[in-house]
C-alpha cells in the first residue's frame, strides 16, 4: 500500500524573501527528497492540504508540484495525485574544458568552430569572430521579448510564414534604401542567420561538379558547405581595395562559375572594403561570363557609412538584378536570435521561399518579430553607433600593440573588428601553442580554400584585452 506522507515541513515561507513563494517549495521539497528524507513512492499531500498547512494558495501548491513534475522529483497520476518519482542518478557531461581541445587534434575548420563554441572567457579567445556578449544590447532583446509576449499567446506558438515575417520585411526595406539599394518586401526572403542564406543561395544556383569563386582569404565556413554540395571552390586573391581583378578575369574566363561570393563592406578577415573602380570591373566580370554575385553584408553595421568612410555595394550599382545581398544582426544584436535575410529580385525570393518551406518551413516568427521592434523603435543606431565607437577606441592601440610584439600589420583597417595580421610564422603551429595555454587563436590556414599553411592570422580587436595573450605573442614573437 502507497504510504501517504504527512504535510512535508518546508520551513518558513517567506512573502519577503527575493524568492517567490513557489520557488521555495520546489527548493525545500527537492532538497527532502534528495536528502532522502521523503521517499520514493510515497504520495504528496494533495494540494488543498498542503496549502492549509503552510497558508498558501492552492494555485502556488499546483505551481510548485508542476515544477517539481518537470525536474523529475514528482509523478502526477490522474485521479490520485501527486507521487515522489524514483531518483535516478543523471549521467552528466563532463564539464567542457576552460581551454580548447589538445593539440594534437588537427587544426581545421571544424577545429576553429567547435572551440569558438566552448565556454571559454571572451577575454582569451582572438580568434573568435563575434563581438563579447556585453557589447551587443541584451537588454534590448529582453525588453522587445516581454512587449512580444504581452501582445498575446497566439503569436508565441503559430508558425511565421515562409517569406519570413512581413512587418520585418517592410522595415528592412527601409533599411536597405538607406544603402541605396531598391528592394520591395517581396524581394526580401528571411533566413536563420547569413549562413543558412548562403546554404540556401548554394543549393539553388550549384550542382555537383559545378565551381564558385570566393575571396582568398575568406569566411572559412562557407568552404565546407559548398564542397558538401559537390562544388569546386576556388578563391581570388583579396588585396586591400578588393579581389585582384586580373586573376578573377582569368578564373572567371576558365571555370565558368556559377557563383561569386564577396564581402564588399568589412571584408571577413581583413576589416577592408571594396573600391568603386573595382566594384564595377567586378560586375563587368560577371556580366561577361554570367556569373552571379553574392554579396556577403554581415558587418553592415559596423561601417560607419559612406559619407565617414568609402563603401560601395555591389547590390547598390546593380539593383539586385545580378547581385544577390545576404545581411543579417547575428554580428551587432544578438548571435541567438539566428536572424539574416536575402534580398534579390522577385522572382529569385519566391523560389528561395519556396526552397526554405521545404527545407524548415518558416524561421522562428519570434526572433523575427524581436528584430523588427528593436530596428522601428530606433535604439538600434545609437547602440550601433556605440559599438562602432567602441572599437575605434581599441583598434588603433590594438594595432600598434601588435605591432610592438612582432606582428606585421599590411592594411590597418579603419573599421570593423578584425585584423588580419603576419606573424611571419606557420600559425598553425602558432595556435597550436596558444591552445595549450587556453587561448584561442584562428591560423590563416583555415581561411583559404586551399587550406595550406600561412603565416597570417586574423584576430579580432575587442577580444585582445586579457594580458596573457600579449605575454603569449611575445614570448612567441620575439
Amino acid at each position: 500500500m502507497t504510504n501517504t506522507l504527512a504535510t512535508p515541513a518546508v520551513g518558513t515561507l517567506s512573502r519577503e524573501a527575493g524568492e517567490s513563494l513557489t520557488d521555495q517549495i520546489v527548493r525545500t521539497v527537492a532538497a527532502r527528497i534528495d536528502e532522502r528524507v521523503l521517499r520514493s513512492g510515497s504520495r504528496m499531500p494533495s494540494i488543498r492540504r498542503f496549502a492549509e498547512s503552510h497558508g498558501v494558495s492552492p494555485f502556488t501548491v499546483v505551481a510548485a508540484y508542476d515544477k517539481l513534475v518537470a525536474r523529475g522529483y514528482l509523478e502526477s497520476r490522474r485521479g490520485a495525485g501527486f507521487f515522489i518519482r524514483e531518483r535516478t542518478p543523471l549521467h552528466s557531461p563532463a564539464p567542457a574544458p576552460s581551454a580548447p581541445e589538445p593539440a594534437t587534434q588537427s587544426l581545421d575548420v571544424v577545429w576553429l568552430v567547435r572551440n569558438m563554441f566552448r565556454q571559454m572567457p571572451h577575454q582569451q579567445t582572438p580568434g573568435t569572430g563575434v563581438l563579447p556578449g556585453d557589447w551587443l544590447d541584451g537588454a534590448a532583446v529582453a525588453n522587445a521579448l516581454r512587449a512580444i509576449g504581452r501582445q498575446g499567446s497566439g503569436l508565441l506558438v503559430n508558425y511565421g510564414v515562409p517569406q519570413g515575417s512581413l512587418p520585418l520585411r517592410q522595415q528592412l526595406q527601409r533599411k536597405l534604401a538607406e544603402l541605396e539599394i531598391g528592394a520591395a518586401p517581396e524581394q526580401i526572403v528571411t533566413t536563420a542567420g547569413v549562413t543558412q542564406a548562403l546554404d540556401m543561395v548554394a543549393r539553388e544556383f550549384t550542382r555537383p561538379g559545378d565551381t564558385v569563386l570566393v575571396d582568398d582569404p575568406a569566411w572559412f565556413l562557407m568552404f565546407g558547405s559548398f564542397a558538401a554540395l559537390g562544388a569546386r571552390v576556388i578563391g581570388v586573391p583579396r588585396l586591400a581595395d578588393g579581389p585582384d581583378i586580373a586573376r578573377l578575369a582569368e578564373l572567371a574566363a576558365l571555370h565558368k562559375p556559377k557563383l561569386y561570393v564577396i564581402n564588399s563592406v568589412l571584408h571577413n578577415p581583413s576589416s577592408t572594403s571594396l573600391s568603386a573602380a573595382k566594384a564595377y570591373q567586378v560586375l563587368r566580370i560577371a556580366a561577361e561570363h554570367g556569373i552571379t554575385v553574392v554579396e556577403d553584408d554581415i558587418y553592415c553595421d559596423l561601417h560607419p557609412g559612406s559619407a565617414v568612410q568609402p563603401a560601395t555595394r555591389l547590390a547598390a550599382l546593380d539593383q539586385l538584378q545580378r547581385v544577390i545581398y545576404l545581411s543579417g544582426f547575428s554580428k551587432t544584436m544578438a548571435a541567438n536570435l539566428r536572424v539574416g535575410f536575402i534580398a534579390t529580385s522577385p522572382e529569385l525570393a519566391h523560389r528561395l521561399a519556396d526552397r526554405k518551406m521545404l527545407q524548415t518551413l518558416t524561421t522562428s516568427d519570434i526572433g523575427e518579430r524581436v528584430v523588427y521592434k528593436i530596428l522601428s523603435e530606433g535604439a538600434y543606431r545609437k547602440h550601433a553607433e556605440r559599438m562602432r565607437t567602441r572599437l575605434d577606441g581599441l583598434r588603433a592601440r590594438t594595432v600598434r600593440q601588435m605591432e610592438r610584439v612582432g606582428l606585421r600589420i599590411d592594411v590597418a583597417p579603419p573599421a570593423g573588428m578584425f585584423v588580419w595580421a603576419d606573424a611571419g610564422r606557420d600559425t598553425n603551429v602558432l595556435a597550436e601553442r596558444a591552445m595549450a595555454q587556453g587561448i584561442l587563436l584562428a591560423p590563416g590556414s583555415l581561411f583559404s580554400p586551399s587550406q595550406l599553411p600561412s603565416t597570417f592570422m586574423r584576430l579580432n580587436v575587442a577580444a585582445m584585452q586579457d594580458p596573457a595573450i600579449w605575454r603569449f605573442l611575445e614570448k612567441e614573437l620575439r
